[in-house]
């Protein structure tokens, strides 16, 4: 019952924000131009790096695009549901209006993380779905269920992973208001995500492994698309995963002892 509950608030924000988007229908021909002249700079700016070389960290370049497919589906679910929601933490917090949030019968996290969408990165996300299809025909990839398993499992702990970074630096609002910075660092970093990462140094590979784990957002998924992943580093992502997701919870509700209500 809790979860069909949830179930009917998310598709009343989906109705929603689709309803207040779509008042501009213009706006979405120029998102979607927007989308195409972007991952056409991404492959364009990857097809350089490759241009006197033909292998790079031992990807080819029509293996690399996998990783780009990969990286423009999670950064159109960032531009949907991520970004113009977590961003409202910091506004809730500065207005006072958090208070209503956490007096709402529904769970606060669940609230200010999915309450708005942007349906411009649906754009982006069916792009990727694309540019991934095209992968998939041009490196001769044969489709089968355990495939597609592993394949879906690694995209969702990606997310899990990239809605937690994302949820951790958002929540420190309470703490420190200007944190969308921080944020744009974030975002800045995880365009690192585009290239392979054995194409870095070894340094660089451990940096982006442990302190901002890009090799689990991309990387991983990507081996696994192309069959060179092995069992124990999907079992790694997995457990990142949850484990990101559980201390992004944890975090949240031990910042909201230290939030200073409107009326406080």
């Amino acid at each position: 019952m809790k979860l069909r509950k949830y179930l009917i608030v998310y598709k009343k924000f989906l109705h929603t924000s689709l309803a207040s988007e779509l008042e501009y229908k213009t706006n979405i021909f120029v998102d979607l131009i927007t989308a195409i002249l972007s991952l056409i700079g991404s492959i364009f700016l990857l097809s350089i790096f490759f241009q006197n070389n033909v292998r790079i960290g031992g990807w080819e370049f029509e293996q690399a695009l996998i990783i780009q497919g990969i990286y423009t589906i999670l950064n159109g679910i960032t531009n949907t549901w991520f970004n113009p929601n977590l961003k409202e933490i910091v506004k809730h917090i500065r207005e006072g209006t958090l208070d209503f949030v956490l007096l709402k019968p529904i769970d606060s996290q669940f609230f200010i993380s999915f309450k708005n969408i942007t349906p411009s990165g649906l754009l982006e996300i069916m792009l990727g779905c694309c540019l991934l299809l095209y992968c998939i025909k041009i490196n001769q990839i044969n489709l089968n269920f355990i495939f597609l398993t592993l394949c879906l499992i690694t995209i969702i702990c990606s997310i899990c992973i990239l809605y937690s970074l994302w949820f951790f630096i958002s929540t420190t609002t309470i703490w420190f208001v200007k944190t969308w910075n921080a944020t744009e660092v974030l975002r800045s970093l995880l365009y690192i995500g585009r290239f392979p990462l054995n194409s870095f140094s070894f340094s660089l590979r451990i940096f982006f492994s442990v302190f901002i784990p890009i090799a689990f957002i991309t990387t991983i998924p990507s081996e696994v698309f192309l069959g060179l992943s092995q069992l124990w580093k999907i079992l790694l992502e997995v457990l990142v995963a949850i484990v990101f997701l559980f201390s992004s919870r944890k975090f949240w509700l031990f910042a909201l002892k230290f939030y200073s209500s409107a009326s406080s």
